[in-house]
């Protein structure tokens, strides 16, 4: 009957693919020999033929208990070793992993490892999470920027995941910015991400822009581009903003105390309502706001490594219909209601 137990035992956890195959069945046999060497049967057949006295089987399988639970906690601690995306580390430092996933870049003499480590230091706040936020977020978690910022009120919808790549089906109807999340920890373990689940306003806009090196802009909303503007001048954080409608888009870096302009030196007045449709009123073709957020995203790699020449004091406009781009030359204006020399508490 034991040898039977001890077969059965071993055969499920063949079947079941248990690493030590051999601990249950071991147990079950233990406690056959245990049960047969009590006082109360140690008179019958199988016991005589199996012999020992039970204090002695109970040490033995104590004994046997301890050895084979060390022996696991080893094998947990060393499969936890291998298997932990965070180890600790010294501030500044790259793990292992974090070497290898970056290589890439660090081969780069543009970046290099110490362009990769202001990239790791680097605070990027993102306003919106949509079509153009998507892949300016999903390009800076892969490239290892340390710390990503998003601030979007909405939840992700049916509509959307036509061109908003960062979120997914199953995450119809969960806020954007958590959506966002999951998708960038998914991709990066490394980062650490800050999701805003609110609508960016005039009474907490500066105070959080404050708080970043960079801000990347890919709203629809004309209102909320003027009020990062404005936010980004008072605090002296430099914008891309980017936008996009049908088949094209376009992008620029703002950033008055670098000698550029703000977005309000080259587009001074807001449109009248209705004069430029939003993607719901007039359609995106669903690989631009791809294009335009993954340049983004590129502008704001070559501003924190320094690497090349931004998109500062230039505007690129991109038509992907008759797949033409574009760079013209924009100015900072001097009467600027936003960063001008006449406003008060600016100093250029």
């Amino acid at each position: 009957m034991g040898l039977l137990g001890f077969a059965g035992l071993w055969a499920l956890g063949r079947w079941r693919g248990w690493g030590d195959r051999w601990l249950l069945p071991a147990t079950g046999w233990w406690a056959f020999l245990l049960a047969i060497n009590l006082p109360p049967v140690a008179g019958n057949p199988v016991a005589r033929l199996v012999g020992g006295d039970f204090r002695a089987w109970l040490v033995f399988g104590l004994m046997a208990a301890l050895a084979l639970g060390y022996r696991q906690g080893l094998r947990a601690l060393r499969r936890r070793k291998r298997t932990d995306p965070r180890p600790e580390t010294a501030p500044g430092t790259f793990r292992e992993a974090e070497l290898e996933r970056y290589a890439r870049h660090i081969l780069l003499r543009e970046i290099g490892g110490a362009g990769q480590k202001r990239l790791k230091a680097a605070r990027v706040l993102v306003v919106g999470a949509g079509g153009l936020g998507s892949p300016v977020l999903l390009y800076l978690a892969g490239s290892g920027v340390g710390t990503i910022g998003v601030i979007d009120p909405d939840v992700v919808e049916n509509t959307n995941l036509q061109r908003q790549v960062i979120h997914s089906d199953q995450r119809i109807g969960m806020p954007k910015v958590f959506s966002a999340e999951l998708a960038m920890k998914a991709l990066n373990p490394f980062i650490e991400v800050r999701p805003y689940n609110r609508k960016l306003d005039e009474e907490t806009a500066q105070a959080l822009i404050g708080d970043y090196d960079l801000v990347l802009d890919g709203t629809d909303d004309f209102d909320t581009r003027y009020l990062v503007n404005r936010a980004c001048v008072a605090t002296g954080v430099p914008l891309i903003s980017g936008a996009i409608t049908q088949w094209e888009g376009q992008l620029g870096l703002y950033h008055p105390r670098s000698g550029g302009p703000c977005y309000a030196c080259v587009f001074p007045v807001k449109p009248a309502a209705g004069l430029v449709p939003t993607c719901a009123q007039a359609g995106v073709a669903a690989p631009l706001p791809g294009v335009i957020g993954a340049m983004m995203a590129m502008e704001a790699v070559k501003w924190v490594t320094g690497a090349g020449a931004t998109l500062s004091g230039r505007l690129m406009i991109h038509d992907a219909l008759h797949a033409e781009t574009r760079v013209i030359t924009v100015k900072r204006r001097a009467d600027c209601p936003v960063c001008g020399s006449h406003v008060a508490g600016w100093h250029g």
